[in-house]
């Protein structure tokens, strides 16, 4: 089951993952709230659209934008609606 991994803590973990340009797409539901901050941060795909941002933050440590998500994916995108990717210093293991 894929997981998404955190400074060594487990922050999403789902077998219902979406692979995207490289990328598992977790359900947003799979994703622990209790590490999540909101970002001002939003950057724009073609053909994905509009993308929002978490920064991640727990016992000190901090990884801003680490996660990001489609609010309103574009039509050819419909498959990422209501989940979140990950990058930076978050290791998904498969």
């Amino acid at each position: 089951m894929p997981k998404a991994i955190w400074n060594d803590e487990v922050i999403a973990e789902s077998d219902d993952t979406v692979v995207v340009e490289g990328h598992h797409y977790f359900p947003r539901a799979s994703l622990r709230e209790d590490v999540l901050a909101p970002s001002d941060t939003h950057t724009v795909c073609p053909w994905k659209g509009k993308a929002s941002y978490y920064t991640l933050t727990a016992d000190g440590h901090t990884t801003p934008d680490a996660v990001w998500f489609y609010p309103e994916p574009k039509p050819d995108a419909k498959a990422v609606r209501d989940r979140v990717a990950f990058w930076k210093d978050v290791r998904v293991e498969a």
